[in-house]
């Protein structure tokens, strides 16, 4: 009989595993992170190695020539690093972003700083074009006193002992 899709399915009772996916991401990671190792290569050379001569030479074989068994369990091997290996690359990406994200953020309000920082030097450079030097107050009153009829006043020479 098949279901009516105009009708809502009945309520059944399903039988569900449950598995914590962090801890399964992290077994994933160190998984992927062993078989990226040459200690990975290194025992799995060995144990084929071992295989074939026990299989070749020994005088109680299990797997003859053709090697079947060895072969079917690199597959099932290959076969389950596949899906943890990407599992573990996704777990990375995923931490990626997050990471890009945050730095993207943090450019931002670098970014805003700096440009606040530009306006308020521009600012105290205009402020500081605002204030009258000492040169310029000395030639003001120098103006001054010629308009006023008095002499001109001497300007001090770089010998003399006035530091201002």
């Amino acid at each position: 009989m098949t279901e009516r899709l105009d009708q809502p399915r009945e309520i059944g009772y399903r039988v569900r595993l449950y598995y914590d996916p962090e801890a399964f991401g992290r077994f994933s990671e160190r998984f992927a992170r062993f078989l990226g190792t040459a200690r990975f290569i290194v025992y799995m050379t060995v144990f084929v190695a071992v295989w074939l001569l026990w299989n070749l030479f020994a005088p109680v074989t299990f797997d003859p020539y053709p090697f079947i068994f060895l072969t079917l369990m690199l597959s099932l091997q290959a076969s389950y690093a596949a899906p943890l290996i990407l599992l573990a690359q996704n777990r990375q990406a995923d931490r990626d972003r997050v990471q890009y994200e945050q730095d993207k953020t943090a450019a931002e309000r670098n970014q805003a700083e700096i440009e606040y920082l530009t306006r308020e030097i521009a600012a105290l450079r205009m402020a500081i074009g605002e204030v009258a030097t000492r040169d310029y107050i000395r030639s003001e009153l120098q103006r001054l006193q010629e308009e006023l009829g008095g002499e001109p006043a001497r300007s001090r020479g770089a010998g003399s002992e006035d530091p201002r």
